[in-house]
């Protein structure tokens, strides 16, 4: 095995910040390109199709976290045989990802082709912005495969204690799509099929840059040609970890899409508010997501080594680093949320609806970090279902029915429904520790 990544060893804390910042940068790439689009729009179109890239990137952003989801199976599954320092079984996992995901992506693509009007419809996308809205995501939909194959490749480079390179695939990706941006939306003037054009380019850019990087990788272990098929115990301990992750992140999604349908309902000005104040909070998560992977990758090498005492050590830095972080989110959008906000409207009213938004979902930034890291020690430790019960209830019991009720009783203002998000992660938290606690009292 290659010791350079090996994570069962040396200082926990310098593991976990040496793992998480480079898929900090990731993530913050990721999520900057994704902003772009928003914001090369906002410079040459008007809020139709502001809010057709917001709602449609919305939808994107849905099918690839569950795409991440799944892929997290191969992660932790080849994290653990790393620890085990079992060449053969790491091997077997990586073949068996690429014959799942490759006819996953087929399938998926296929369907949500078929589904692009309807889901269009469902998220009750202003009459104003449809047209664009179904072309985007139509583009989008055709570059699933290339999402796919990404994010597979990633999870492999993870798995075998390498956030590194992932960062270089998501920076080439980054590089090609904002320059496309310009070219196809300022250029040619092609509105939000520009947009998801640049973003599909992007990406088939990327995964041919990362299959390269595959083939001159040293990962300490040999995939050959037998392991290239389909072997079902493999998949089925893949999916057992990746499913409930998926489908966690799937239903938070939708949470997210229900809350931005209620805000599409109220009209064109509460829909773009939400449309960007979800994308700025979104890219103040990417600490806690950098860091979720990071346990879940030091957690299943150490549980695969049995070391189950480191695991537990980087849960406890991750939390720490990562509330610290989320109270410094959450004081600077009490007082400057339109510094924030602006940079993607000049809409007076757009501007004042997203500020109140904002004020009130920020403080999600606090109580999330907690659950997330949490959820990544389960999903290392193959625990993952925790992780989707947490989340389905706070879904459930807080998030939609607190921000539906909210938007009923409180129809000239955001600010009440953003409390829907930290209330529900305040749950899921609570979830979160008793679920430690439980299983930490049966081990002693």
């Amino acid at each position: 095995m290659n010791e350079k990544n090996d994570l069962t060893r040396g200082s926990i804390g310098k593991n976990l910040l040496l793992f998480a910042l480079p898929y900090l940068l990731s993530c913050f790439m990721q999520t900057f390109y994704g902003m772009a689009d928003l914001f090369v729009v906002g410079l040459y179109n008007g809020s139709e199709t502001t809010t057709a890239v917001s709602i449609g990137s919305q939808v994107m952003h849905m099918l690839t976290v569950i795409i991440v989801g799944f892929a997290m199976g191969t992660t932790v599954r080849i994290g653990r045989s790393v620890g085990a320092k079992d060449e053969r079984e790491a091997a077997k996992s990586v073949g068996c990802s690429i014959v799942f995901f490759a006819l996953f992506a087929v399938v998926v693509t296929a369907v949500l082709l078929i589904l692009t009007a309807p889901i269009t419809k469902v998220m009750l996308t202003p009459e104003e912005a449809v047209k664009e809205t179904r072309l985007y995501l139509t583009i989008c939909f055709a570059g699933i495969p290339f999402i796919t194959a990404y994010n597979v490749i990633s999870s492999i480079f993870r798995g075998a204690g390498d956030s590194r390179r992932p960062m270089y695939f998501v920076g080439v990706a980054c590089v090609v799509n904002i320059v496309l941006d310009f070219v196809f939306i300022g250029g040619c003037g092609m509105g939000a099929a520009g947009a998801a054009l640049g973003t599909v380019c992007g990406q088939a850019v990327s995964v041919v840059f990362a299959f390269l990087m595959m083939r001159k990788r040293d990962f300490g272990f040999r995939v050959t040609k037998q392991d290239i098929r389909v072997d079902k115990e493999v998949i089925s301990q893949i999916l057992k970890v990746g499913t409930p992750i998926a489908c966690q992140d799937g239903l938070i999604q939708v949470a997210f899409i229900v809350i931005t349908v209620i805000a599409n309902s109220r009209g064109l000005i509460a829909s773009a508010a939400v449309g960007i104040v979800e994308k700025l909070i979104g890219f103040m998560f990417l600490v806690p997501s950098a860091f979720l992977s990071a346990i879940s990758t030091i957690t299943a090498q150490n549980m695969g080594a049995d070391k189950p005492e480191r695991a537990r050590a980087s849960l406890r830095y991750g939390i720490i680093i990562t509330v610290c972080w989320g109270i410094l989110c959450a004081l600077y959008n009490q007082f400057l949320p339109y510094t924030l906000v602006g940079l993607f409207t000049k809409d007076a009213a757009v501007l004042a609806a997203g500020c109140a938004y904002m004020r009130s979902y920020s403080v999600d930034t606090v109580f999330a970090a907690v659950h997330f890291c949490f959820s990544g020690y389960f999903c290392g430790d193959q625990k993952s279902v925790i992780s989707f019960i947490h989340n389905i209830t706070s879904i459930l019991l807080i998030r939609i029915p607190g921000a539906y009720f909210a938007s009923i009783c409180f129809p000239d203002s955001l600010y009440p429904m953003g409390w829907a998000a930290p209330l529900g992660s305040l749950l899921s938290a609570l979830i979160c520790i008793g679920f430690y606690v439980h299983y930490r009292r049966k081990d002693v």
